[in-house]
């Protein structure tokens, strides 16, 4: 009976008068709110969703220029303080087991939950009880002697295959660009992003598996006439996984502020770690003799604790099938794309900085006259003081990351300012990096920064807070406080073999000097494309 005296004039005052409601509520909220920053003025519904474009670098340059040091935006119904000085970050990368203020690195985000990485991991745990229990399995497995020296094994092997599909494409190509006549000289186009993304992804699978992946060959036969023989479903499948990881990689940003747009990413990716754990499982570890790789260990860890070193936890126990998968799924989104990122920006900058190239091929003339697997070992690795200050400065103009994410734990002061708990920070990484208060001629590529101290150091552990400490937290390259990557030393290890093998072998020149970065920038700044002349050097 009430519905029929409820005229269509009724039913949109009653709508409108919903939506005053809400509009009023949303800006009272937001102009009653503690600590008001400059900022965009968020919309109702859409927040300041509106003024990201897509592009998490450019957007962070944009805030620093127009709001300052300082400022605040509203994504996915939480405001982000976004902190663009090193003066403001010092407390948040200082923090530690003893102060876990800011341990929690996001909110209870319902896309992680999704996801079903939310609380699980090292990644995404904000629980700090299973986060330390994580971490520890996953700390020493990765630095375990045989661990760090699998990488390099691996990467000397790979770097052989590499270079076999780069030969056989280029002999058997017959364009202008392929130089012929002595048949132990040849130049290619190659792509350096699709290479060396497949080629880091390679590396990780295997040393996180302990199973082969073929994403490399795949790329081969896209591109040869001559085909890795192979089944095809073996190269098909580890070409598709290597899809959803950079998917997953690239949109986690996404994910995690505006919608749920990656969740059908996630079943395959799920359900392929899955499956690897149980098949693996099934191999008895007590019976046969056991790898390096990190599925094993932890698998070994899960069946029988006493064959491991003892985990300083108060939780003594195995970890389950679910904390494996999950560790596997952080090690493959960590360990990948950020590596070969990394290295494709390097070649970039060497290209066009022609002085700083002469001087990291001499150093590495001078450690490796002769590139062979027993020359390439940890402690030769390190000797390369320009090759590492020339990672760290790349690293500095073209952060991997560009975002550090917080959520306190308790309540702060930040900036000078008084924080509740619950607090979502944001470190505008690249807003560090180009400070001028802190570095002269920010945007010019100059190692020399960097060398200077590395030369006189012979510490090869030197931590990234150190590094961020002598530095006056104007920069990071591996996170910092309690939240610092593990796995940033094997990083190293991975880069300087990638300088070593490639630019020590190989002369290297862009395609197009004019071409700029071909970058998408989301939750990490992935190269998209890098074309690049090689041809063997001639020692």
């Amino acid at each position: 009976m009430l519905l029929e005296n409820i005229n269509f004039t009724d039913f949109l005052l009653f709508i409108a008068s919903i939506f005053l409601i809400y509009f009023f509520q949303f800006y009272y909220k937001y102009f009653t709110r503690p600590n008001p920053l400059p900022g965009p003025i968020p919309l109702p519904f859409f927040q300041n969703e509106l003024e990201f474009k897509g592009d998490l670098r450019e957007f962070n340059l944009s805030l620093k220029k127009r709001y300052g040091a300082i400022c605040e935006v509203h994504f996915g119904g939480h405001r982000r303080i976004i902190l663009s000085h090193p003066e403001y970050v010092e407390k948040i990368f200082s923090s530690s087991i003893t102060n876990p203020t800011f341990s929690a690195r996001t909110h209870q985000v319902q896309g992680l939950e999704e996801l079903k990485v939310l609380d699980k991991g090292i990644l995404f745990n904000n629980n700090l009880k299973s986060w330390k229990f994580n971490r520890q399995f996953f700390t020493q497995v990765i630095l375990t002697p045989s661990f760090k020296n699998d990488v390099i094994l691996w990467s000397y092997k790979l770097f052989e295959e590499l270079e076999s599909y780069w030969q056989s494409i280029a002999r058997n190509m017959t364009s202008s660009n392929i130089t012929r006549g002595d048949t132990c000289e040849w130049a290619l186009e190659a792509d350096f992003s699709q290479w060396f993304h497949r080629y880091s992804y390679d590396i990780v699978a295997t040393l996180i598996t302990g199973e082969r992946s073929y994403s490399m060959a795949f790329y081969n036969n896209s591109l040869s006439t001559t085909k890795v023989q192979l089944p095809s479903e073996l190269i098909e499948n580890s070409n598709e996984f290597i899809t959803e990881i950079r998917s997953y990689s690239l949109g986690v940003t996404i994910f995690m502020s505006i919608s749920s747009l990656m969740r059908h990413y996630n079943p395959f990716i799920r359900n392929k770690a899955i499956s690897l754990l149980k098949n693996q499982i099934e191999e008895d570890p007590n019976v046969v003799k056991l790898r390096n790789d990190m599925l094993t260990y932890l698998i070994t860890a899960k069946t029988d604790l006493n064959k491991i070193k003892y985990i300083e936890n108060d939780e003594m126990r195995p970890m389950t099938d679910d904390e494996i998968r999950i560790n596997l799924l952080d090690a493959f989104v960590n360990g990948t794309d950020t590596t070969a990122n990394l290295f494709c920006f390097i070649t970039y900058y060497l290209c066009h900085n022609p002085n700083v190239k002469q001087k990291v091929l001499a150093e590495i003339d001078k450690f490796f006259p002769f590139i062979t697997p027993h020359k390439i070992t940890h402690e030769n690795l390190f000797k390369l003081k320009y090759c590492e200050a020339v990672i760290m400065e790349t690293n500095r103009l073209m952060p991997a990351v560009n975002n550090i994410t917080r959520y306190s734990t308790d309540t702060c002061e930040v900036a000078g300012y008084k924080w509740d708990k619950g607090q979502y920070f944001a470190i505008n990484i690249i807003s560090l990096h180009l400070n001028e208060n802190y570095w002269e001629d920010p945007e010019v590529f100059n190692p020399d920064r960097f060398y200077h101290s590395l030369e006189t150091s012979n510490d090869t552990t030197d931590t990234d807070d150190t590094k961020m400490a002598k530095n006056k937290f104007s920069y990071t390259i591996f996170g910092g406080g309690l939240r610092i990557c593990p796995g940033r030393k094997l990083a190293m290890i991975e880069l300087l073999s990638l300088m070593t093998l490639v630019y020590g072998k190989y002369d290297f020149e862009l395609s197009d000097m004019n071409d700029k970065l071909n970058v998408k920038s989301a939750a990490i700044t992935s190269c998209q494309e890098l074309k690049v002349i090689i041809k063997p050097r001639k020692l």
